[in-house]
């Protein structure tokens, strides 16, 4: 079946199959939190992309083979309330942005920078630092090989607009600047972009309306 990206709390995972990776979207929690499992097809190693609630829904999902390290985008609870359940589970490596890990209740045991590079077997995911959600906030980046980029945006990139930052203007200008610098400058339409709540989009998608979300303010 075509991969869509709409997911709701209590239904099915929906997979999108790609050359060399499988990413696997399931909705959690009552924020309808997205959390992302990715499998690399060469080497069957699992990383889990926010352990945000429902723990019993994301050891199923990860399944017999484990996962070896779990990402936190970010420090808001929403986004790591089944964290400790799935690491006690499984012993997977938690990592987290640099700037965000103090406010993660877990451990990090990776501490991660703009520009660093994450992997699940053969896979390799490209950090981006995202500063105005919060302080260490970040998105991971795979530019398949075989295709067109997929981004993993947390809560600072949405279909319609970036993160909630608090009606702060500094903030906002932050979060924009960052997003349109390091994500939309860099990366061509195509890319896929899969956020932290809700419905996946594209970059080109979005877009058109960049100048629209900065005269708005949010």
């Amino acid at each position: 079946m075509t991969y869509s990206g709409a997911v709701k709390v209590g239904g099915p995972a929906d997979v999108h199959e790609l050359t060399g990776l499988m990413i696997s979207k399931v909705a959690v929690g009552p924020m309808d939190n997205n959390a992302y499992l990715l499998r690399c097809r060469a080497t069957g190693e699992q990383l889990l992309i926010d352990a945000a609630a429902e723990p019993e829904t994301l050891l199923r999902l990860i399944g017999r083979d484990s996962v070896a390290s779990v990402v936190t985008t970010h420090r808001h609870g929403d986004h790591w309330q089944a964290l400790a359940e799935v690491v006690a589970a499984t012993e997977a490596r938690t990592q987290a942005g640099r700037y965000d890990a103090e406010g993660i209740p877990v451990p990090t045991d990776v501490l991660l920078d703009d520009g660093d590079t994450v992997r699940v077997g053969r896979v390799e995911l490209t950090v981006l630092h995202l500063v105005g959600h919060t302080p260490g906030s970040i998105a991971l980046v795979y530019d398949d090989p075989h295709g067109h980029p997929h981004v993993f945006t947390g809560d600072c990139l949405f279909p319609g607009g970036v993160g909630n930052t608090h009606q702060d203007p500094d903030a906002f200008a932050q979060l924009l600047g960052d997003v349109e610098t390091k994500i939309f400058a860099a990366l061509p339409d195509e890319t896929w972009v899969y956020p932290g709540h809700g419905d996946d989009t594209t970059l080109g998608a979005e877009r058109p309306h960049l100048a629209a979300w900065r005269e708005r303010g949010w």
